[in-house]
């Protein structure tokens, strides 16, 4: 199963940005999709966003677009959350995650997950 470690949350106020990184490794090879999803206090995990390797479709969920961009690193097995014009409703703990699928936003596809990383927005 594959690993994956965040990094680079913390405490942002609104209107600034974080970038987020999720170094993945073990059988990489076998994964064709990573993904973003956050959960906020008392609220169910949803989706951020999905990128497909080899230039496949990039998926953005509806709340996030034009201000979130997902990016991968080949070389480093790495991937990225760049988080701009950010809200107090961005606020929650992000986990990346990654999925044998090809280009979903379903929960249920990813078999792999990292252990979260709180991100804060203050208003």
């Amino acid at each position: 199963q594959v690993q994956l470690v965040e990094s680079g949350g913390g405490l942002v106020q609104a209107g600034g940005s974080l970038r987020l990184s999720c170094a993945a490794s073990g059988p990489t090879s076998s994964t064709y999709t990573m993904g973003w999803f956050r959960q906020a206090p008392g609220k169910e995990r949803e989706f951020v966003a999905a990128q497909t390797r080899s230039g496949g479709p990039t998926l953005y969920a509806d709340s996030v677009k034009g201000r979130l961009t997902i990016s991968r690193d080949k070389a480093k097995s790495t991937v990225y959350l760049q988080m701009n014009s950010l809200k107090p409703e961005d606020t929650a703990v992000y986990y990346c995650a990654a999925s044998r699928r090809v280009a979903t936003r379903s929960l249920g596809d990813y078999n792999s997950w990292g252990q979260g990383t709180q991100v804060t927005v203050s208003s």
